[in-house]
């Protein structure tokens, strides 16, 4: 499950650990990031290459013909294709070197690994030229940029949007997208979600590929004739070098609230993280949303790393979603979202900027933060170079910011009120239950069925419990991903935020502690009247469920309209 992969369950530069999701055969032979490959690649030979990297002052023992010619680079030895440099690097349980004799039979030609790798390949008796480095993950980046010419020699050939930040990040690459389609540009996505390059549509392994993927893939666009793209940064690709030797034209930072902190340890490391994406190193310019503190330290660092001219700010107040927010006393922003006004689910808005432009649109996407994720979108096209007329002109296009997105605020029905959202932490199951309350005066109530993930952050598990019993009359505590974690306290752990927040006088009224999960949203459909609203979130568009390493079929979508079907057939008249 990619809410955000941890690398608990993969190891990195390897094999899949055992039981992960990642990397199942089924997946790969639909077709994966990993053999999409650009048409032409120009041979590299060892020497060259072990040049480049001591260019970049770092230690290069080469071992071997200096002569010997590589086209490609990979990190998996399951995707390793003829004439590829395998790159061996330690993972979680394993040492990538382990699986040096399945990649040599794929045909790699040489590897690069650190000592430990050397000694493992000594040891099996690889027989492989070998570049033997320190700290592989910081070389491999920019040498697979280097063999696959990745980065685009101007914005005109093709421009690199990226997105950072705890929510909002799958839905504002997908607004990017449709703005520059509107704009004329023929776009490609990395997400996680999918991958779009052209005419392939690839389920996505993980929220940011590894660092040889994404800049084949940067290539592989290009050779297509894809002038924009845009891509989801996390926090763990940052952290582990994913996006290294790629420079993004426009960076964008969407909030910050308690993700991941079982990887990170504190929400000052998360920021760190995070915040590595607004350097020069990874970005021209940033467009940062200033909402809260988390904001205005990102945009202070973010100027000091790439000057006062590089970084814009937004000021949305979370898309209010009342009319005239933004029109408050706020920060002073470069670009301030102002005249939200409510239209059908959605919201038309106002992004004014501090010299007088004002650009108006609108998003049929429901919820108020997606007013927000549209302003960063907007912003984020316009800090690229666009210009005011072309931008007007393109908002009047139906829809331009009104992209669909799998498992982002998806409704499935209207009576009752059915959403599927990917909201698996506090902060985004809070501004989900927000979204989704029923018109004053309806009388309708708020359902929601959720769950925690299994070997994560535990802190988060009463929270959202007790989130829950604040915005929901009826709370459905279930299973998300317990992984290999029993999933019985898992949900005790939730169900008990929920009842302590109930006891301290919380607006829940109903809590249940249901499994199976399909059971869960069965029970929902069946409590819920005409005029209430379920949320089911947690998983989104995701279609299996990590039970104890074991990849099951769950898709929330499919199992709420099952059970919204047999609620048709179960009341006369009554509607799915």
């Amino acid at each position: 499950m990619p809410h955000e992969e941890s690398p608990a369950h993969l190891a990195p530069g390897a094999e899949p650990a055992a039981g992960a999701a990642p990397g199942r055969p089924e997946e790969r032979s639909q077709g994966t990031a990993q053999t999409l490959r650009p048409a032409s690649v120009p041979a590299r030979t060892l020497g060259e290459l072990s040049d480049l990297i001591r260019g970049w002052g770092r230690a290069a023992e080469l071992t071997g013909p200096a002569g010997t010619e590589v086209s490609g680079v990979s990190m998996d030895s399951h995707d390793v294709q003829a004439g590829d440099l395998y790159v061996a690097v330690p993972g979680s349980n394993v040492h990538g070197a382990r699986f040096c004799p399945d990649a040599r039979e794929r045909g790699a030609r040489a590897v690069m690994t650190d000592a430990a790798g050397a000694e493992i390949l000594r040891s099996l008796g690889v027989g492989l030229p070998v570049i033997l480095v320190e700290r592989v993950r910081e070389i491999v980046g920019p040498l697979a940029g280097h063999v696959y010419a990745s980065q685009p020699a101007s914005a005109a050939q093709q421009q690199l949007f990226a997105v950072t930040g705890t929510n909002g990040k799958t839905t504002t690459t997908y607004m990017i997208n449709s703005l520059l389609e509107a704009l004329g540009r023929t776009t490609g996505l990395i997400g996680t979600i999918e991958i779009l390059a052209g005419e392939d549509r690839i389920p996505s392994r993980l929220t940011t590929p590894e660092s040889t993927h994404v800049h084949s893939l940067v290539t592989v666009m290009r050779e297509r004739g894809i002038t924009a793209m845009s891509m989801e940064v996390s926090s763990h690709a940052l952290d582990y070098r994913r996006v290294d030797g790629l420079v993004y034209d426009v960076a964008g930072f969407t909030n910050l609230t308690q993700d991941h902190l079982d990887q990170h340890g504190s929400m000052e490391a998360y920021f760190r993280s995070k915040a590595q994406l607004l350097t020069p190193g990874h970005a021209r310019r940033g467009v940062v949303i200033v909402d809260d503190a988390w904001g205005e330290a990102m945009a202070a660092s973010a100027r000091e790393a790439m000057g006062e001219d590089a970084v814009a700010t937004l000021a949305t107040g979370r898309g209010a979603g009342v009319e005239g927010a933004g029109n408050s006393e706020g920060p002073d922003a470069d670009w301030t979202l102002c005249e939200v006004t409510p239209a059908g689910i959605g919201h038309r808005f106002a992004l004014r900027h501090r010299d007088g432009r004002v650009l108006r649109s609108e998003t049929g996407m429901p919820a108020a933060f997606n007013v927000s994720n549209a302003a960063l979108a907007l912003a984020m096209v316009a800090e690229s170079g666009a210009s005011h007329e072309a931008l007007t002109a393109a908002l009047r296009e139906p829809g331009c910011l009104t992209p669909a997105v799998p498992g982002r605020m998806q409704v499935i029905a209207r009576r009752p009120a059915s959403i599927v959202d990917f909201a698996h932490n506090p902060d985004a199951l809070e501004r989900a239950l927000e979204a989704v309350e029923p018109a004053e005066g309806s009388g309708g109530r708020v359902i929601v069925v959720f769950g925690a993930t299994g070997q994560r952050d535990q802190l988060k598990r009463p929270l959202m419990g007790a989130i829950a019993a604040r915005h929901a009359d009826v709370v459905i505590v279930t299973d998300d991903d317990p992984h290999h974690e029993p999933p019985g306290p898992i949900r005790a752990a939730v169900e008990d935020g929920a009842r302590r927040a109930s006891q301290e006088g919380a607006r829940a009224r109903l809590i249940e502690n249901v499994a199976p999960r399909a059971a869960a949203v069965r029970r929902a459909v069946e409590l819920a009247e005409d005029r209430d609203a379920i949320l089911l979130a947690g998983r989104g568009h995701e279609t299996h469920q990590d039970v104890a390493g074991v990849d099951e079929a769950l898709d929330d979508r499919e199992e709420l309209r099952a059970a919204l079907a047999e609620r048709a057939a179960r009341i006369p008249g009554g509607t799915a």
